[in-house]
């Protein structure tokens, strides 16, 4: 053996409490990560039991996103003062008490209230689960962390779903909350062991950037319920999405001046500024509208156009976790024979294939068809979270470490925020495009509708039916009443089957485009350690 072997393999030791730490928080991200999609199925449930109408069962996603999305970038910051064993150990334990809440909330009130709560202390898992692994773990075990990290937050994504549209038939959507209970206990009984309590910082609290942390309050909050809402109140015609939307715009623009003006910002967007850092956040924030966008797509996609409930939707959703969690462990050994880029680019190009598998859409695509692009997309997304993530941390000095998950996770969650909205409003307006181009060839005066009329009224009589009197015959009027009705349907169906596909196709693109992208980012493969990062590895050290 070499000497020069020898400091490498002490670097990569790995110790137990080290390992538990990083577990620890792969669990805390997957329950944060669960609990934004565990109510996505069960959500008319959840609105009958409170007596809510559509409209406030709608905050109970949006409350919890709004105080997620602000604590995140403000997670590193919180660390620093307080240390991450007890931010980790308060934010877990608040999560579970108001999970706890959330469970026998006794009306729609309540229940926003504590979901607010429940994503704000959540809201720190997350970060801090990214931060724990590129802080504990040496660079070369960068990759296998980042596969837990993906198991985190991918098969999060199609575990909400399920679990919750099972539990929510087979007992009650209150057991969805209660599901958070024992990760919690097992995760405070994991932090508590592995992490060394540190003392605390409390003169930054003094020092701190207030005025960076309220314009970013102000302006994220106001982004996340501007982005909800505008949909369902007719964007800038309504006058409070027009005051979120002047208000996301002033503070935001605040935040990004402060931080970038200030000497010691509580989030350094300064590293935006590093190329690879700048350039895999760009490709991390359209990846996470795609991917919220996508997982908010096709549960309703099933319960618009094939009427599926709660139950079915989840079942569909399994193979798409259980294949990421695959693939999440397929990752590290693929980039080791490879390259991070090259394994960056084909995840897009797989996911982009997933997402074009679905844009000829018709009334006999259901599980058939939706499932295998699921599965095909779930293998892309295990292979860009795991590489992504890797990229973005390589060349950071370990004090930037702490910023820089808190910036990944929040373009990452402002993405999916906008993606969900853009998708939901696309999906209304192509709609209303199609259906408007279908019923301009469905007219009286067209021999194929004159025929389908025929049909219809011939079918609905159940009696031999002349085609003229079909047609003509005033005691058959009400007969083609029923059938111009049933043809309407058949025309809003097709319709909405074709702007489900032209979503599909948008995604896919976009996806396109990010391959091409991560051929701009700069890699190499070390061939000491087997890591893969910004440059070769200097001999004898970084």
């Amino acid at each position: 053996m070499s000497a020069a072997t020898v400091p490498a393999r002490a670097d990569d030791a790995v110790s137990l409490r080290a390992w538990v730490a990083v577990i620890g928080g792969v669990i805390g991200c997957f329950m944060a990560g669960m609990n934004v999609h565990v109510t996505n199925a069960s959500l008319p449930d959840v609105r009958g039991s409170l007596g809510a109408s559509f409209e406030e069962g709608s905050w109970i996603t949006t409350a919890y996103l709004v105080a997620e999305i602000i604590v995140i970038p403000l997670t590193a910051w919180l660390a620093s003062v307080f240390s991450i064993r007890r931010v980790l150990m308060v934010g877990t334990g608040g999560f579970i008490l108001f999970s706890m809440a959330c469970s026998v909330a006794p009306n729609i009130g309540t229940m926003i209230a504590a979901r607010t709560l429940q994503g704000a202390f959540g809201g720190v898992l997350i970060p801090l689960s990214f931060q724990l692994i590129v802080t504990e773990l040496p660079p070369s075990k960068h990759p296998f962390g980042m596969a837990l990290f993906a198991i985190a937050n991918n098969v999060a994504q199609a575990a909400g779903p399920s679990l919750g549209g099972w539990l929510t038939d087979v007992y009650s959507w209150r057991w969805i909350f209660y599901l958070q209970v024992p990760p919690g206990l097992l995760l405070l009984a994991a932090i508590g062991w592995s992490i060394k309590p540190q003392p605390m910082a409390l003169e930054k609290l003094r020092q701190g950037d207030w005025g960076g942390i309220v314009a970013m309050a102000c302006g994220l909050s106001a982004l996340q319920i501007m982005l909800e809402e505008g949909g369902r109140k007719d964007w800038f015609a309504s006058p409070e999405i027009l005051a979120s939307a002047v208000v996301a715009a002033i503070g935001l623009t605040a935040f990004i001046a402060i931080e970038l003006t200030r000497k010691q910002p509580f989030l350094n967007l300064r590293l935006l500024g590093r190329y690879n850092f700048g350039l895999a956040s760009l490709m991390q924030f359209t990846f996470g509208a795609v991917v919220f966008g996508v997982v908010f797509l096709v549960p309703n996609y099933f319960a618009d156009v094939h009427s599926y409930n709660a139950r079915q939707i989840g079942l569909t959703m399994i193979p798409y976790g259980l294949v990421q969690f695959v693939m999440s462990f397929a990752t590290p050994p693929l980039m080791k024979r490879t390259s991070v880029r090259t394994v960056i680019v084909l995840g897009f190009i797989i996911m982009a294939a997933g997402c074009l598998m679905n844009i000829h859409l018709d009334a006999n695509a259901a599980s058939n068809v939706i499932v295998p692009s699921l599965v095909v997309r779930g293998i892309g997304q295990s292979l860009i979270v795991v590489a992504l993530g890797v990229m973005a941390v390589q060349g950071l000095e370990k004090s930037e470490l702490g910023s820089a998950s808190g910036v990944f996770s929040m373009v990452r969650n402002v993405g999916g925020a906008i993606g969900i909205a853009v998708a939901s409003q696309f999906i209304v307006e192509r709609e209303k495009l199609h259906a408007f181009h279908i019923g301009e060839a469905v007219t009286p005066l067209a021999e194929a509708t004159r025929e389908r009329m025929v049909e219809l009224v011939r079918l609905l009589a159940r009696f031999p039916v002349e085609r003229t009197a079909a047609l003509y015959d005033v005691s058959l009027a009400p007969l083609r009443q029923q059938a111009l009705a049933l043809m309407n349907q058949v025309i809003q169906r097709e319709a909405l089957l074709l702007s489900y596909s032209d979503a599909f196709l948008v995604a896919g693109v976009a996806m396109l485009g990010c391959a091409a992208g991560s051929l701009l980012l700069r890699g190499a493969k070390s061939k000491k350690t087997g890591a893969v990062g910004d440059r070769p590895s200097a001999p004898g050290g970084r």
